[in-house]
């Protein structure tokens, strides 16, 4: 795992939900195909970084990463705003958290297929 990759699952993840929030909201068959097509997307990112790490470690880095970078391109894109200021505060705690994991910047190993 490294945290260009948990960067990738992410962006991924982001795609895949605000195609379904799109479908959930306004219906449309293309909305819909995006949330799949982004999660088709999440679960091949997924095993890339599985691959020779922990899931405790890929969940709480994608967990995290996850968190803070949907709620920018929440904050960004979507419009969408929190209700209390310590909300925001509770971001910068998961960036902290984020720092104490200590992710890898690239993988020390490369990534090879699985066998079928």
């Amino acid at each position: 795992m490294s945290l260009i990759q948990i960067v990738g699952l992410s962006l991924v993840e982001i795609i895949g939900d605000f195609g379904f929030k799109q479908f959930a909201n306004h219906g449309k068959l293309w909305a819909l195909s995006v949330g799949v097509i982004g999660y088709v997307g999440v679960i091949a990112m997924l095993i890339i970084s599985l691959q020779n790490s922990t899931v405790l470690m890929v969940n709480s880095a994608w967990d995290g990463i996850s968190g803070i970078l949907e709620s920018i391109a929440a904050y960004v894109f979507l419009g969408e705003r929190f209700h209390n200021p310590l909300q925001y505060v509770g971001l910068v705690l998961v960036a902290t958290g984020l720092y104490l994991l200590k992710i890898p910047i690239h993988k020390s190993k490369q990534f090879v297929l699985p066998k079928l």
